[in-house]
Formats: C-alpha cells, structure tokens, sequence
C-alpha cells in the first residue's frame, strides 16, 4: 500500500525500502524520523520553488545525509557527510543506479551543510539541503502549509529534537574535531566539546610555509 504522509507520497519501490530498514536498522530514532522529515519538507519546498525531484533519489539522499553519526558508518578521517554520501553512492551502484545519478545524490549528502551552494543545483541536491535547513535549522518553516508540517510531525515526531541533535552531531564530530574546519559543526563543538579549539583561517595563512 502507498505510503503518504502530508500529501507527500513515499515511492513504492524495493530501493526505497531497502533504504529505509539500512537507515532504520543503523540509525537512532531520532536521526530515522530526522531523515524522513527530510524528504517530506524537500519535497515540500521543492513543489513551492517548482523543483521537480526524482523522488527515489531524493529519499536515498534525505535517508542517508546523517549516517554519518552513527556508529556503525562514521569514521575519523573525513568529514561526518563525506561518510553518509560515501554509503549511499554505494548502496545505489549495488542496486543499478548509473553513476551520474548516485554522484547527484552523492552531492546532494556531502553539501548539506554548505550554506547557499545547494540551491544552485539539480533539484535532488537543492532539496535533501532545504528539508533539513527546515527540520534543524527552521528556514523555509513559515513557507509551508501548517497543516502539512503538523502532519509530518504527527507522523515523525521530533521530541526535545533541538537538544537531542544537537548531542548528536557532538557525538559524531567529537573523534575528529579537524574535519569541522570550515564547517557548521565547528560551531557544535565550540559550545559542547570541552578542550575543542577552532581551526583560524587567518592564522592558517599568516603561518602558511609561504614567506610572504
């Protein structure tokens, strides 16, 4: 049966459950219902901006942009997103997807948390960034019918989600706090990571190998 949820329909396809049960089978609840509001709100915007998405690969891409954070798929020596698109670049090649359009999904993961950037880009990358500036973030949040946001979060519940993401992406960047250099997540761990000290894009310059 047809899965819809504020008159967003989930695609009926093996792909898209075999995403689901990867995501649901690693992830916590919250990064599960986190994810699945991410697609709805996508898709939401995406019919208010006139983006036209694939759906299959905007769910992989909405499904897989936090694996990074859990255990079984984080690793220390790159960004937490490189680590979610990394997986489903090779869950969708497993599956037949042609490489061109597991890169856009590819893309769509890794740049999630790269502000402006996304927007200028094939829709199944501009959405996976704009459902989940609405979910974390709260932009796009007055844009959209309220309804339809009750309805998705009747459906994925977000309780006490600001404190509880916010302990998420800690725990996910706490092991490799250098990968958060020019990245929002520097923020998080300036405010929860006691010892943590920024990288400076200044200092980086004035005490580059370069004399002058």
């Amino acid at each position: 049966m047809t899965e819809r949820i504020a008159d967003v329909e989930i695609p009926d396809s093996r792909l898209v459950s075999e995403a689901t049960e990867l995501v649901r089978d690693a992830a916590s609840p919250l990064l599960f219902h986190h994810s699945r509001r991410v697609f709805l709100f996508g898709t939401l915007h995406g019919r208010r901006r006139g983006l036209v998405a694939d759906p299959e690969l905007l769910y992989v891409g909405a499904m897989f942009h936090d694996l990074g954070l859990t255990e079984r798929y984080r690793r220390t020596d790159q960004r937490f997103e490189i680590d979610g698109a990394d997986e489903a670049r090779r869950f969708l090649l497993a599956r037949g997807i042609p490489e061109d359009r597991a890169r856009r999904v590819w893309l769509g993961i890794a740049l999630h948390t790269t502000p402006e950037v996304p927007r200028h880009l094939e829709p199944e990358i501009a959405l996976v960034t704009a459902g989940v500036e609405t979910d974390v973030l709260g932009f796009g949040y007055s844009d959209l019918d309220r309804a339809q946001v009750d309805a998705v979060t009747a459906a994925h519940p977000r309780p006490d989600f600001k404190k509880q993401i916010l302990a998420a992406f800690t725990d996910g960047n706490k092991d490799r706090p250098g990968t958060t250099f020019g990245n929002v997540n520097a923020d998080v761990l300036a405010h929860f990571l006691p010892g943590f000290t920024r990288a400076d894009f200044v200092e980086i310059i004035q005490n580059s190998a370069w004399p002058d």
